[in-house]
């Protein structure tokens, strides 16, 4: 069962055990230049709205009516990084364009068991971008379907899904009490501090933005600790902001500053220090063109608003066990 509580999606999985509970929102952020240089976590700037799709249905397209889901609005080129949050472990699937983000393959709704295609709640507290290497991603980016930007299209050479695609499953009721029991369970600490014809234009997928420090989380349970007979599948359809306040009849929140005129302003960025081992990045993934680099190949510009920053505050965030050494 999925709800959509203030903004937030609420995964609820009674039939598995009370417990089974896990959220995801959607965090608006700072674009961070796309140099090829390491970035820090930018911070969150509060949740993306998130609508039911029912609720528009005859002022958009009949894919999406068929998809269900929800939507949210982006500005093209805003950046965007997911929150997980839950003390009963859940693997979670996403995906952009139904290009799975961790392993840059196929959607499929099954959990691979050859390597890992999922992250897993509450180990992996967000996910900023696609998994490209061991400890870096390339942020989630907005761009138009069609115009050859987005990760699917990169890759399959089409633009016929776009959006997220998002599926969760709980760990088995079995798996959890013997993980209980052994007094494993992860204390969460997962708060940053801080009509029916479609309309051209308004479907956005995701790029491969600037490149952030981040990892993908192993897996420590093993995929048959997961309930796969028990999932919950979202479709996240992201909509044009200058066309959102047609469907809904309410403006989108204004756009976000600049990496540039936040660091100017001597605001923080993150970083998280976790033990955990990283699963490696998706080759396939980290072949993908930039954003600013396919800006210049096709228009032969720069991407604007991409100047060089040097974050010069940066605060850590651990996990709520975790003790970290630092230097001697």
């Amino acid at each position: 069962m999925i709800e959509l509580i203030n903004n937030t999606l609420v995964f609820r999985f009674p039939e598995v055990h009370p417990d089974a509970t896990c959220t995801i929102d959607f965090q608006r952020t700072l674009r961070i230049p796309d140099d090829n240089r390491e970035y820090p976590l930018p911070p969150g700037l509060g949740r993306f709205p998130v609508e039911h799709v029912d609720d528009f249905a005859d002022r958009l397209p009949e894919s999406w009516r068929e998809h269900g889901g929800v939507m949210i609005p982006m500005y093209q080129s805003e950046a965007m990084w997911i929150r997980f949050s839950g003390d009963y472990p859940c693997a979670v699937k996403i995906a952009a364009g139904k290009i799975n983000a961790v392993s840059g393959k196929a959607w499929s709704n099954e959990l691979s068991t050859n390597s890992q295609d999922y992250v897993v709640i509450p180990a992996q507290p967000w996910l900023d971008g696609f998994n490209v290497s061991e400890n870096h991603i390339r942020q989630f980016v907005a761009m138009p379907l069609g115009e050859g930007y987005t990760a699917e299209e990169q890759i399959t050479d089409e633009a016929q899904y776009g959006g997220l695609q998002i599926v969760v499953y709980p760990m088995k009721r079995e798996a959890y009490e013997q993980y209980r029991s052994r007094r494993m369970m992860v204390v969460k600490d997962r708060e940053l501090r801080l009509c029916c014809r479609a309309i051209v234009g308004m479907e956005m997928g995701l790029a491969p933005g600037g490149l952030m420090k981040q990892k993908i989380y192993r897996d420590r349970y093993g995929v048959d600790s997961w309930d796969q007979k028990h999932g919950s599948r979202c479709f996240v359809h992201i909509v044009n902001s200058a066309i959102y306040e047609t469907i809904v009849g309410c403006r989108p929140p204004h756009k976000p500053p600049t990496a540039e005129k936040y660091t100017a302003a001597g605001l923080p960025w993150f970083d998280y220090y976790a033990e955990t081992k990283a699963i490696e990045g998706s080759s396939i993934l980290s072949e993908l063109s930039s954003l600013a680099a396919k800006v210049i190949e096709k228009t032969g510009k720069p991407l604007q608003d991409n100047a060089q920053v040097e974050p010069k505050h940066v605060k850590y965030i651990r996990s709520k066990n975790t003790v970290r050494e630092g230097g001697f």
